[in-house]
């Protein structure tokens, strides 16, 4: 049994410069539909063609390609990380939280992989 227990979702999480012009550019070149842009947090996302699986957009003064975060979702982001914890997982830092919207934890791999756990805190 796993440590944590997984929502069916996920959110790939890329750097870009221009939220807006690369939510554009993935709608126009794969047919992906925004579902919100967030200015004042720096992040919009995406729906792609894939049932679960969300393109999340984050925006950077100087991008880094190459540097892919899966974001997986949990229903309890608390427990899910204390679990990790135990079980020896690496986190960077504390847990962020932006109010009505998500909480987001990053952890690492045994080869220092970034991934992140997330909690929907929209109530959707």
């Amino acid at each position: 049994m796993p440590v944590v227990t997984l929502e069916n979702t996920i959110t790939i999480a890329i750097s870009v410069k221009d939220r807006h012009a690369s939510a554009k550019w993935y709608a126009d070149m794969l047919g992906f539909e925004v579902i919100y842009h967030a200015d004042e947090a720096g992040w919009s996302e995406l729906a792609t063609m894939t049932e679960g699986v969300t393109l999340g957009l984050g925006e950077q003064a100087n991008p880094q390609p190459g540097n892919s975060v899966p974001v997986f979702g949990v229903a309890d982001i608390d427990p899910a990380r204390a679990e990790l914890e135990a079980a020896g997982v690496r986190f960077d830092g504390p847990t962020e939280v932006i109010e009505g919207m998500v909480s987001t934890a990053t952890f690492y791999d045994p080869d220092g992989n970034a991934l992140m756990l997330a909690q929907d805190l929209t109530g959707g």
